[in-house]
């Protein structure tokens, strides 16, 4: 039997579909790096790339502040089952939706907020929306719903997805009359949606800004990030690469557990990704939108602890506060599986870390299966692996996986913590 497994098909010569930068990238032995280094690290994106999974892989990889790598490969757009597009060959330029690594993002807005004395964390969430505190929320803390435990993972969203999801105020009303499945700190559940827009809310509400423009003025702009916003302006939306629905169709029941801890289903959320109404929108957990280059900047600005290029952006201790570990290995009941959280990241471990083989100290956020941005303090290192394939089954999650090792296994440790 013959299963129906989509893959694309893979150019011969890869050079055809492959972009860099080369002006910025720095010799790798300036940065205590062999000579080869690169060559090995971009040969694991190839073979990853090969896997027929990928239509575009983009990575960013900073090394002591200097870039090391700038470079994309595959097609960003034309390759969907749908698409009016002409087929597009990747660049480094192609902005790319990092959909639940979008969490970091809006997390460091959080806590630098509560670095300007505007919020404390510790504070009931009905301090700053009064209508939340009902239905057994009122104890429920910001800290509670940045650390996944509010108690609310997840809403139903099915047959109204894009029309929810543009509707600010009407799912704001619908987290204030949700009940919390159990109570707020009790069990650890990842918050794929619900979570972004209670902090979303609370940001707004406290600033009088729109949160794009927190984001711009607080993060984008001083590191000279080209997108890194909540979506992008209507006009740009044939920008963002298109996702695409790759490997072997979900099985029950982990389609179930998908669809409950997204609010829809896995390839309904893909649909959903490459709407110009989901692109236009504001969705704080889900829908930032980056080039590899953007997000690397940003984790390079936690790597420096708050400074980026000579320029402080955010205190020390801000970053000191974000990366406090919430959870140890405890099990997570949506994903299903024990893990290591931050206040609003992830954080690598001493076994089998989320970052690449051997990399204890590493935090970032994964964003849809194979995106993920990451610094690793050891190596100082600070990265973005971008993809737009979506699939959970089919091969391609060790090749994945092969290209953070392959970065760890390159990228000596300059230092031991």
């Amino acid at each position: 039997m013959r299963l129906p497994f989509r893959k694309l098909r893979v150019p011969r010569n890869l050079d055809d579909v492959t972009s860099t930068r080369h002006t910025c990238e720095v010799d790798p032995q300036d940065l205590g790096l062999a000579p080869d280094a690169v060559q090995r690290i971009w040969a694991g994106v190839q073979r990853y790339y090969r896997t027929g999974t990928q239509p575009l892989i983009a990575l960013c990889l900073r090394r002591q502040g200097q870039v090391l790598i700038d470079r994309a490969i595959g097609h960003s757009h034309g390759l969907t089952y749908d698409s009016q597009r002409p087929l597009r060959r990747a660049s480094t330029d192609d902005p790319v939706c990092i959909f639940s690594a979008s969490k970091a993002v809006t997390a460091i807005l959080m806590h630098r907020l509560d670095a300007l004395n505007l919020l404390r964390l510790d504070d009931p969430v009905a301090e700053y929306i009064p209508a939340f505190g009902k239905k057994g929320k009122a104890d429920m803390t910001i800290r509670h719903v940045l650390t996944h435990r509010s108690g609310i993972p997840s809403i139903a969203i099915d047959g109204q997805s894009l029309d929810l999801l543009a509707d600010w105020r009407t799912i704001i009303d619908l987290l204030c009359e949700t009940r919390p499945t159990w109570a707020p700190g009790r069990r650890l559940a990842y918050h794929a949606v619900t979570g972004g827009f209670i902090l979303g809310e609370i940001a707004q509400r406290v600033t009088g800004r729109p949160l794009p423009e927190l984001l711009r003025e607080e993060l984008a702009e001083p590191l000279g990030c080209r997108y890194l916003s909540y979506g992008v302006a209507e006009e740009h939306t044939d920008r963002v690469a298109e996702n695409v629905f790759t490997g072997l169709p979900i099985p029950p029941p982990i389609s179930t557990l998908v669809k409950r801890a997204l609010g829809m289903s896995f390839r309904d959320a893909i649909d959903t990704s490459n709407q110009a109404r989901y692109l236009t929108g504001l969705v704080p957990s889900g829908n930032v939108v980056a080039t590899a280059d953007d997000l690397s900047r940003f984790f390079q600005l936690l790597l420096g602890n708050g400074s980026f290029e000579g320029r402080a952006i955010l205190q020390p201790s801000t970053v000191r506060r974000a990366l406090t570990e919430s959870a140890y290995y405890e099990l997570d009941l949506t994903l299903g599986l024990p893990v290591r959280y931050g206040q609003g990241l992830m954080l690598g471990g001493p076994l089998l870390s989320l970052f690449g083989w051997d990399t204890p100290h590493a935090y970032g956020h994964y964003g849809f299966v194979t995106i993920v941005g990451w610094a690793d303090p050891e190596r100082e290192l600070a990265g973005a692996l971008l993809t737009t394939g979506k699939g959970l089954f089919g091969g391609h999650l060790l090749p994945f996986y092969a290209v953070l090792s392959e970065i760890a296994r390159h990228c000596p440790r300059v230092r031991r913590l």
